[in-house]
């Protein structure tokens, strides 16, 4: 009986060693540089995504905005810039010769984008007047002009008066005058607008303008800005209205 179950024995050792050396082969040995277990979390904390950069990598941002397509390079945007001056102003001319200084001295400057600048400028500080808002022309305004409006406000307030002006539109705006003059840039921008506008007493009388009138109005601005400096806001120094 015994020597049954001795063979029984080495039947069940001999088909185990069989079935060890089968998966072994199957499943492979360990040498050491399999990679580690798959953590979805670790990516996060310990390795940069392959399509990102890793840190320290030089990362190059594209430029955004119509103005600045993506292929351009930095000279192909000077010479755009050199193209945009020379359809505001003749070259060869006084004001082509002032925005040509003005870009030397600042690579950002842009007569084309400044117009547009401008003109979302004008229509701010017009509205902005119309209704007191003191904050937002200190943003827009420089000291002395904006000691000027404050003033023109405060005693229009203390006549218990209202100003209601409504922007029509926008006839055209083009640059007339430019400068560079101790490293502060200025230009200086007409514009030809139509307005409503009309001041109203305490008692909502009409004493000034009428609200079925258009008006053309010239204004002739100047905007002016260090190029050394970071802010890259430009503010109005001088108004005139033209007869």
């Amino acid at each position: 009986m015994s020597e049954i179950f001795d063979v029984i024995n080495i039947f069940l050792l001999i088909l185990a060693v069989g079935i060890f050396i089968a998966l072994r082969n199957v499943l492979g040995r360990r040498t050491g540089n399999e990679r580690p277990p798959f953590d979805p979390y670790s990516a996060t904390r310990d390795e940069a995504p392959q399509d990102q950069p890793a840190a320290g990598d030089n990362v190059i941002t594209l430029p955004r905005g119509d103005d600045a397509p993506v292929a351009a390079s930095a000279d192909n945007r000077i010479e755009e810039k050199r193209e945009h001056i020379d359809a505001v102003a003749a070259e060869g001319t006084a004001l082509n010769e002032a925005l040509r200084s003005i870009l030397s001295a600042d690579r950002a400057f842009d007569p084309k984008d400044f117009v547009k600048g401008a003109v979302g400028a004008y229509e701010m500080i017009v509205a902005a007047f119309a209704e007191g808002d003191r904050r937002s022309l200190k943003q827009l305004l420089s000291r002395d002009v904006y000691d000027g409006f404050v003033g023109a406000i405060a005693d229009r307030e203390s006549r218990k008066e209202t100003l209601e002006t409504t922007f029509v539109g926008l006839d055209k705006a083009e640059i007339v005058e430019a400068a560079l003059r101790d490293g502060t840039a200025q230009v200086t921008v007409r514009f030809k607008s139509q307005l409503i506008s009309v001041t109203r007493d305490s008692e909502g009388r009409i004493i000034d303008g009428d609200p079925n009138k258009l008006e053309d109005v010239t204004d002739i601005w100047t905007f002016a800005r260090e190029v050394a400096s970071r802010d890259p806001n430009w503010k109005l120094v001088a108004t005139e209205t033209a007869e």
